[in-house]
């Protein structure tokens, strides 16, 4: 007789996608696997809800139902990274012989172009320049918390979790650069673990503007690991949530110009800090990393420098991340060509008889 207990198949779908995520706990970071969950927590529902109680029962037609369905709510872009997911689910089934092998080959994944991958909402340099000079030269906002935040998310093109982690000590003023630390056991990990780890360098105005912040107007605290964090609240460092509405806050254009959406500035809740996200004008870390991107690429810097600064892939940064203009690309083109001109004399300088 069977012992069902210790048949893979018999797991229910919500308690296959907690032993899943449990096993990737060990190799992926905090914010990796909570996404999963999401996206695998709809799965679960919808398997719930056409009465699959046992993952053995799942059949290469659901996966198709369930892909035609959320293709219907979702965006292409939202959608590929729930079918990946929900891929990686089923191979891991597969693995403990909890469903049939090759069953994962069901999932569908939408084959995007790259118009469909990328989102045009994002934080363009005539936007984001302005907005920091404004901070520069304004008494009221110069050097503030929003203020910091903004110019290091714009002069590094770092992550979200990457300015979460920044300490005191991350950053040196002499020499104009700050230091990204993967330090996963004090709770800053980051994406790419060791290997994001990098310096990146920031322009004086950026160092002058981040000292003055330190010497004035940060808040004097630890975080529970008797840390410094850089950008500091006054119970610590900052959640992930508390973080993404600094820089919605940070990014609202009505702080420099009248409101592009016909309120006044003082009568708008969207200034108040719970509903700085339903500004149409804001903008969240992901959006100022992806202008951030594109205006470096644009500024004439090498793709594999800016992929360095931002620690990212050429291949991503070009999926996921570089918006530029037809028009912009191709002046990045010439110029990389004239770039190219002084190692081509260099080729035809070459005496055959040395």
């Amino acid at each position: 007789m069977t012992d069902r207990s210790r048949d893979p198949g018999s797991l229910s779908p919500r308690r296959a996608v907690e032993r899943y995520l449990r096993r990737r706990r060990s190799d992926s970071t905090d914010s990796s696997v909570q996404a999963w969950k999401y996206r695998l927590k709809l799965f679960v529902e919808w398997a719930e809800g056409i009465g699959i109680e046992r993952v053995e029962q799942i059949r290469g037609y659901d996966l198709d139902e369930y892909f035609e369905l959320r293709s219907s709510e979702i965006a292409p872009a939202t959608l590929e990274g729930e079918m990946w997911t929900l891929k990686k689910f089923v191979e891991y089934l597969e693995q403990l012989g909890a469903v049939d092998d090759g069953l994962a080959e069901s999932v569908r994944i939408p084959d995007l172009d790259k118009e469909d991958r990328t989102d045009d909402v994002t934080y363009a340099a005539t936007e984001a320049l302005p907005q920091l000079q404004f901070y520069r030269n304004s008494r009221g906002y110069r050097a503030t918390r929003e203020h910091v935040f903004l110019e290091l998310a714009w002069y590094t093109g770092a992550r979200q979790g990457g300015l979460r982690a920044l300490d005191v000590r991350d950053v040196d003023l002499e020499r104009n650069y700050v230091e990204f630390h993967h330090r996963p056991e004090t709770d800053t990990p980051l994406k790419n673990k060791q290997r994001g780890e990098r310096p990146v360098a920031i322009p004086p105005v950026v160092g002058n503007v981040i000292g003055e912040y330190i010497d004035d107007h940060r808040y004097d605290v630890r975080d529970d690991h008797g840390r410094q964090p850089l950008l500091a609240s006054a119970r610590g460092r900052p959640g992930t949530n508390t973080l993404r509405v600094w820089s919605y806050l940070a990014t609202q254009p009505c702080r420099r110009i009248s409101c592009p959406h016909g309120k006044v500035r003082e009568r708008c809740k969207w200034t108040e800090y719970a509903h700085a996200s339903k500004c149409p004008s804001s903008r969240s870390p992901h959006k100022i990393r992806a202008g951030s991107i594109t205006w470096q690429l644009n500024r004439g810097i090498p793709p594999e420098v800016v992929a360095d600064r931002v620690n990212a892939t050429q291949k991503v940064i070009y999926d996921h991340y570089d918006w530029a203009s037809e028009e912009q690309r191709w002046r990045r083109f010439r110029e990389n060509m004239e770039r190219r001109r002084d190692h081509l004399e260099k080729l035809d300088s070459a005496n055959y008889d040395n």
